[in-house]
């Protein structure tokens, strides 16, 4: 999980560095985010035909090898062409990531502890944005950004090596009358709720992914490597969020948790906003988008594992985390406009505003919910 994202957190984290050597304006800076969840967002169903049918260590391992394979090549990039193709193909592992994951923990966790495990393995997602914003980012101020970059690729290429060694080997794919049981349209029902909602939360949190790093320097007067520690920061608090309230996640509650935890995050945009007039109040947005924000999509996935039909967890995983992967697809972009012409208070506006969309999905399908059970 780590890996699958890890794109995403270097190119906010580095952004400073990347505006400044390539020469590349804020709107392509969040074009960078646009094209690779774009990518994801129209991969992800098919993906989760790929993972159902092939199995969770095999998706593991090609996801591993792309993303180190997308990795080298941002690192190599001489301009915006050459590095928006790069970050296209990382949206390739992107797509396989949580059908994949959540396959694995299907398969080898007993239920009453998948909710505390899907939390630890969603958390794989913030590793990735501390490793970005604090050693990645620290080792880019010393032999440069691309240096950093090219040791994230050689670190996944050996995850890729270990997963293939480590991990038990897959099922056979079940028969072709199995894998298209009970397939009625799976727009309905809760996974469309949950894209729904995901796609709101995604397009907040991929606005400030992307561009809290830039933030810092050019509205807060940050150092470029203080900045990417925002990032870190996040990441770490996102980390405990997702395991906290993964646990906490138990069927009759689940349920009520997405709407309260966009509620938390629209407190955070509220908090980054007012950064520009209290700076330290940053470091305590950066916490809060960790500890509700992120948290959002963690319990999406617990409550897919809940409910998935057997066989089709996978592409249910897929469907909603095409939702997400299309909010971070529109988010930057929106933002980057505002960014570029210096509007970060509105910026962080519409960052709230995401968030208390998501807010609205999310209790939204809670009472329908609750009423269908209840009939």
């Amino acid at each position: 999980m780590a890996f699958s994202m890890l794109q995403l957190f270097l190119l906010g984290a580095l952004g400073p560095r990347l505006v400044a050597d390539l020469g590349i304006s804020p709107t392509v800076l969040g074009l960078t985010t646009t094209i690779g969840f774009g990518t994801a967002a129209a991969l992800s169903p098919a993906g989760g035909r790929i993972v159902d049918r092939i199995g969770p260590r095999r998706s593991l391992v090609l996801l591993l090898t792309v993303s180190a394979l997308a990795l080298a090549l941002i690192g190599a990039a001489p301009g915006a062409g050459p590095l928006l193709c790069a970050v296209a193909l990382g949206g390739v592992p992107q797509a396989l990531a949580n059908p994949a994951t959540n396959k694995a923990v299907l398969a080898a966790v007993p239920p009453p502890r998948r909710g505390a495990v899907t939390g630890l393995k969603q958390s794989g997602v913030q590793l990735g944005a501390f490793a970005a914003g604090l050693p990645l980012a620290a080792l880019a101020g010393g032999p440069g950004w691309r240096a950093a970059v090219w040791t994230a690729a050689a670190a996944a290429l050996l995850a890729a090596g270990w997963a293939l060694r480590s991990l038990p080997a897959d099922a056979p794919p079940p028969p072709a009358s199995r894998a298209v049981a009970g397939t009625a349209s799976v727009t309905r029902g809760m996974v469309a709720w949950l894209a729904g909602f995901s796609l709101f939360l995604g397009a907040g949190i991929a606005s400030v992914n992307t561009y809290l790093a830039l933030y810092g320097v050019q509205r807060l007067d940050m150092d470029p490597t203080a900045a990417g520690a925002l990032v870190a920061v996040l990441g770490v608090a996102g980390i405990a969020g997702r395991v906290g309230w993964s646990k906490a996640a138990r069927p009759g509650r689940a349920e009520r948790l997405p709407g309260w935890l966009a509620c938390g995050a629209l407190g955070a945009a509220g908090l980054l906003g007012a950064a520009q007039v209290a700076g330290p109040l940053v470091w305590l947005g950066a916490v809060a988008v960790g500890v509700f924000a992120v948290s959002g999509n963690a319990v999406s996935m617990v409550l897919v594992m809940q409910r998935a039909a057997p066989g089709r967890a996978g592409q249910d995983s897929a469907l909603v985390a095409a939702g997400f992967f299309a909010g971070f697809a529109v988010g930057p972009t929106l933002f980057g406009f505002l960014a570029e012409h210096g509007r970060y208070g509105a910026g962080w506006l519409l960052v709230a505003g995401e968030f208390a969309a998501a807010a609205a999905v999310a209790f939204t399908w809670a009472r329908r919910d609750r009423r269908e059970r209840d009939a």
